[in-house]
């Protein structure tokens, strides 16, 4: 996200014209991985709101609505070897805070609800994530949602028990490149919201 502000920043400045976020999203993906966008934009409803969709983690799969595009990607929040477990948790807000001065105020956030972890370790890493997303939500009265894990992978695949590879999959059929399973996780909440809108319209 600094990386995408730095060269909306650089562009403009050197054009002196405002450069929609989703071209510089363009841009920094063609730097990035040396290959055209393919599932980092995707032409939606140009009229609808902002939202924010979440596969919380220290690997967390995002996907946004944004001008009429479907962005997405995984940021990476894992703590350094001498740093405090609490780092994490500070990165993942200032990235929340990035996104609310790249994107703007969101009408909604929804997240992956899990109830079922691996273990001791990844439920308190959840649960950490989870309250730092709901207090930042709180303070800047962003509705939020969780949307349970079974009912997002039902929805992009058919079964509620899915596994990585077909979320992956799914993600594909709906015209996404995802790098990993987080990033077709938040595509597919997305996906599952925008059609919940759609629905109360």
């Amino acid at each position: 996200m600094n990386e995408i502000k730095q060269l909306q920043s650089e562009v403009t400045g050197e054009t002196g014209v405002l450069v929609p976020p989703y071209v510089c999203v363009r841009a920094h993906t063609r730097v990035s991985t040396g290959k055209p966008v393919t599932s980092v934009t995707q032409p939606v409803d140009i009229d609808s709101p902002l939202i924010i969709a979440l596969d919380l983690g220290t690997s967390l799969g995002w996907a946004i609505r944004l001008s009429g595009q479907a962005m997405s990607g995984t940021e990476h929040f894992k703590v350094g070897r001498f740093e405090g477990g609490g780092m994490r948790y500070l990165r993942f807000v200032r990235w929340l805070d990035d996104l609310w001065r790249f994107a703007g105020p969101p009408s909604t956030l929804y997240f992956e609800e899990v109830r079922r972890h691996r273990g001791v370790d990844a439920a308190h890493v959840y649960g950490g994530f989870l309250a730092q997303l709901t207090a930042w939500c709180e303070r800047h009265a962003v509705p939020y949602q969780g949307v349970p894990v079974g009912t997002i992978k039902k929805f992009a695949t058919g079964k509620g028990n899915a596994d990585k590879a077909a979320m992956i999959e799914a993600a594909k059929r709906l015209g996404h490149e995802p790098a990993d399973d987080n990033e077709a996780d938040a595509l597919a909440l997305l996906h599952w919201a925008i059609t919940q809108e759609q629905a109360r319209v």
